[in-house]
């Protein structure tokens, strides 16, 4: 009597498997979404958020650093931004030969430390950036703000200037107006914002025609809430995610922005000192003395780069989606490794 064998059951076809993909997808999705995240967002603050993101907390501290440093300049440089003589004049780093440790960074073809002078520098290159943000960010969504809560003829007036102005070259307009004005601090920090706060205008805009048609807004307006409450109470705070992360991508080009109008000879000029101002007296050794230009070079791009891995973090803390496809990514790392 022969053995009945059982029959091998037929292969699901594409429409088959994809329907079983999509099913599978969607358990997985429901079973991270809801209590579990609700759960792991209560019980994990602030820091713990910042401690799991290594680079944002990496970048975090090193900024943390560099304000410190900036804010007491005097005591961190051993010299001062103008103290030097020729006779001190390009020496060497203390890795190199002939360095010696009274200059770590050596000297300049003036014969001053580049270890304070880049201190100093830092001083002034941060309170650009602050100064900058705050003024064209609280310019620039105040204006946002009112264009798109009130709409009509203010908001074609407003958008119409914002246009107009972004039609022109930016940094032609920054050239003419130091050059009409002078390389200070307070000129530059004038000119920047003058040239930045349109960006914030329109991310404003945005984000309040679109809160401004919520249920939250409407019953605030129908209960009586004056136009300046509901704005500034109900719908500036929705603001926060994108106006944080915003703010700080804008100081990082502000940074650049500034450490190119001082490269060109426009933009702070001596005896004030920047990381821009340092790497444009440098350029003249670029090939005889390289690290005149290069120590301020790498000076910026940590920096910059600090301030992107800053704003990636705050992008995850202050949106409450990001968080959850955080959470739901490492979930599904952990239930990967636990099945392996």
């Amino acid at each position: 009597m022969s053995q009945q064998q059982t029959p091998t059951p037929p292969a699901p076809d594409e429409y088959t498997a994809g329907r079983e993909e999509q099913e599978e997808a969607l358990h997985v999705e429901e079973a991270l979404e809801g209590r579990p995240y609700e759960v792991s967002t209560a019980t994990r603050g602030f820091f713990s958020e910042l401690i799991n993101d290594f680079t944002g907390l990496a970048g975090l501290l090193f900024l943390g650093l560099l304000v410190v440093v900036a804010l007491f300049a005097p005591l961190f440089a051993p010299y001062g931004p103008t103290e030097g003589s020729p006779s001190t004049a390009l020496i060497p780093p203390v890795w190199s030969d002939g360095g010696s440790w009274d200059h770590i960074l050596g000297t300049d073809a003036q014969g001053y430390d580049e270890l304070s002078r880049l201190i100093f520098g830092l001083r002034t290159t941060l309170l650009i950036g602050v100064g900058v943000v705050v003024i064209a960010g609280t310019f620039g969504v105040v204006l946002g703000l009112i264009s798109g809560y009130k709409g009509g003829r203010t908001d074609r007036l407003i958008m119409g200037w914002v246009d107009v102005q972004v039609a022109f070259p930016g940094l032609l307009i920054a050239l003419i107006l130091i050059a009409m004005l002078g390389g200070s601090v307070p000129t530059v920090i004038f000119v920047l914002a003058f040239n930045g706060w349109m960006v914030y205008a329109r991310m404003t805009r945005g984000v309040v025609l679109s809160a401004k048609e919520r249920p939250y807004v409407e019953a605030a307006e129908i209960v009586g809430c004056k136009p300046k409450r509901v704005v500034f109470t109900h719908i500036l705070p929705n603001l926060t995610s994108a106006l944080s992360t915003l703010a700080v991508l804008e100081f990082a080009r502000i940074i650049l922005a500034e450490a190119t109008l001082s490269f060109l000879g426009l933009g702070i000029q001596f005896p004030d000192v920047s990381i821009g101002l340092m790497a444009s007296q440098g350029r003249d050794y670029i090939f005889s003395y390289p690290r005149l230009v290069i120590i301020p070079g790498i000076a910026l791009s940590l920096i910059v780069l600090a301030v992107n891995f800053v704003a990636s973090w705050l992008r995850v803390v202050f949106d409450p989606q990001e968080r959850e496809k955080r959470f739901a990514a490492s979930v599904s790392a952990s239930a990967g490794r636990g099945v392996a």
